[in-house]
């Protein structure tokens, strides 16, 4: 993935049910973030160069976290989101890193049945908590 795949990236993610957006998917964030984890974050691309599967992944260099797997709907159930997650596990692993998170709405149950189908697990044992910096 590279910042010139942002609108139709973005695109895919405000489409795409039970993803969420916040400031920090922005054009100016999401460059950072293909910065900082370059190789790692991934489209597939259908006919007419479409975008019709992206993923952002990296590590903080201790753990591989995985964000905004999407797949438009047309293209669901042929293999493209599990492609999309195992090279980016491979990616992640490669850097030496031994466990990936993700994080996902709890209402999400499609999402659910797709990460469990692929041997991920929840944690009941943490709580997810945030702090968002106001603007100045």
């Amino acid at each position: 993935m590279e910042i010139a795949d942002y609108k139709q990236v973005s695109a895919l993610w405000k489409n795409t049910k039970g993803m969420g957006w916040s400031i920090s998917d922005t054009k100016s964030h999401i460059n950072k973030y293909l910065r900082r984890n370059k190789g790692m974050c991934f489209i597939a691309v259908g006919e007419k160069d479409k975008v019709i599967g992206t993923i952002l992944s990296g590590h903080d260099g201790k753990r591989g976290y995985i964000y905004h797997l999407a797949v438009n709907k047309k293209h669901r159930k042929m293999g493209i989101g599990e492609a999309l997650v195992k090279r980016s596990l491979m990616k992640i692993k490669k850097t030496g890193i031994p466990k990936c998170t993700l994080f996902i709405f709890s209402d999400n149950d499609e999402g659910m049945r797709f990460w469990k189908k692929l041997g991920w697990f929840t944690r009941s044992d943490l709580t997810f908590m945030q702090y968002e910096f106001k603007a100045t």
